[in-house]
């Protein structure tokens, strides 16, 4: 219910809720990363569609992309930071 709410933002915010059906096909992630893509997704086509609401998405932080991604693993370390535990003996 709340991923529902989630995925409805864009379309409330600018108030065309009524407007779009939409169906959209997600896999890899989680619940909760797929519900944001979703809206990101829903965001950008609403821009594509008018320009003009393109600022009020972009303010409420619709349009903005995380772009932090997975930290690759090191060889000779057990995870991408941390290391076997070092012993004198």
């Amino acid at each position: 219910m709340t991923l529902g709410l989630i995925v409805r933002q864009p379309l409330e915010h600018v108030g065309q809720l009524e407007n779009y059906d939409i169906m959209a096909n997600v896999c890899g992630g989680g619940w909760s990363g797929q519900a944001g893509a979703v809206k990101m997704g829903i965001a950008r086509c609403l821009v594509q569609t008018d320009e003009k609401l393109k600022k009020p998405l972009r303010e409420a932080g619709f349009i903005t992309r995380d772009a932090r991604k997975v930290e690759r693993k090191k060889p000779g370390q057990k995870k991408a930071r941390k290391k076997f535990q070092f012993s004198k003996r």
